[in-house]
């Protein structure tokens, strides 16, 4: 369970009294979050049930609230499907629950898949999702530097070395000087935008093959779509040993072409920065299997995701890279 910060019915009447929505109905801890505490909530406005979203954040602060807020409504005022907050009486989104920030927000009706019912269609599909989210963004006005990015795997890189093998150690260090180097014959080069940041398989939600909707866009950050991409392919082109189903990803990199080409920069970048997400999200991972204490957090509750997926999924990119569609 995942529910960091525990609410009463008491909670949900005061905080549904500032809305004009209607009353409440029922609500329930999402199970799965890892990040930030979330719940459904059920409303009736005159006889008409909606669905809802509320989400407490654990890690942010009320100041780092307004980036996310503005993304939610400037994507979804340009036909993306992600959810976007609901306005009080006072049309004011961001709230305060608990002493933590807040925000309510649709929900969709879609579901989620497991990583193995992922066919090649909907990688497909979510390559066309992900490119259009990255051109709506490119010009959204606020910037943000990513909370779990460069200066982040510098620093826990060093902090996680005691806890591993030599090998390990060695493979992480390794990585996070590749990435460097990608920086110094690249990184001036290479297209920016606001990113998803986390978009996992489990944070789709489908019907059919289709994407109903794109959610948890609290890593989203200025950064590059290419690591973005990267993230995609790691984790929704996996087949059931953590390596990489070539045809899913050919899927998933030609959809995305179809929407926004890839720059020559980009093509040359590419392998490497396949590794460089999967080393990002090993490390995110092999923090609370160690037992890391992490602020805002109870222990006890976290969600722990196994690092040695990421981990095999590293490793066969380094032994088989891939390429760019021409």
């Amino acid at each position: 369970m995942a529910v960091y910060t525990h609410l009463e019915t008491a909670d949900l009447h005061a905080l549904m009294a500032e809305y004009d929505l209607g009353e409440l109905v029922s609500f329930r801890g999402i199970d799965g979050g890892i990040e930030n505490t979330n719940y459904f909530v059920t409303l009736n406005n005159k006889g008409v049930q909606s669905e809802y979203v509320l989400t407490l954040f654990e890690e942010f602060t009320m100041e780092d609230m307004p980036f996310f807020v503005e993304l939610a409504t400037w994507l979804a005022d340009k036909g993306l499907p992600v959810p976007h907050p609901a306005k009080d009486k006072n049309g004011i989104a961001l709230k305060k629950v608990k002493n933590k920030p807040a925000m309510l927000q649709n929900r969709f009706n879609g579901h989620h898949l497991s990583q193995s019912e992922l066919t090649n269609a909907h990688c497909a599909a979510i390559g066309t999702k992900l490119a259009q989210f990255h051109v709506a963004a490119e010009d959204f006005f606020l910037k943000r530097t990513a909370h779990r990015g460069l200066y982040w795997w510098r620093r826990e890189s060093l902090s996680i070395t005691k806890h591993l093998s030599q090998d390990d150690a060695a493979l992480l260090k390794e990585e996070v000087e590749l990435f460097d180097q990608l920086l110094q014959e690249h990184g001036k080069h290479l297209p920016l935008s606001v990113i998803h940041g986390d978009l996992f398989h489990d944070n789709a939600l489908f019907n059919g093959d289709e994407i109903d909707a794109i959610i948890d866009l609290y890593n989203s950050a200025t950064a590059y779509m290419l690591f973005d991409l990267a993230i995609v392919a790691n984790d929704w082109c996996a087949n059931s040993d953590f390596q990489i189903d070539a045809d899913k990803e050919q899927a998933l990199l030609k959809a995305y072409a179809k929407v926004r080409p890839f720059t020559e920069h980009e093509h040359q970048a590419w392998q490497q920065m396949t590794q460089t997400a999967a080393m990002r999200f090993w490390l995110s991972r092999l923090i609370p299997a160690f037992g890391v204490e992490q602020e805002g957090r109870d222990s006890s509750e976290m969600v722990i995701k196994d690092p040695d997926e990421l981990r095999t999924t590293l490793l066969f990119r380094r032994a088989n890279p891939s390429t760019l569609p021409a």
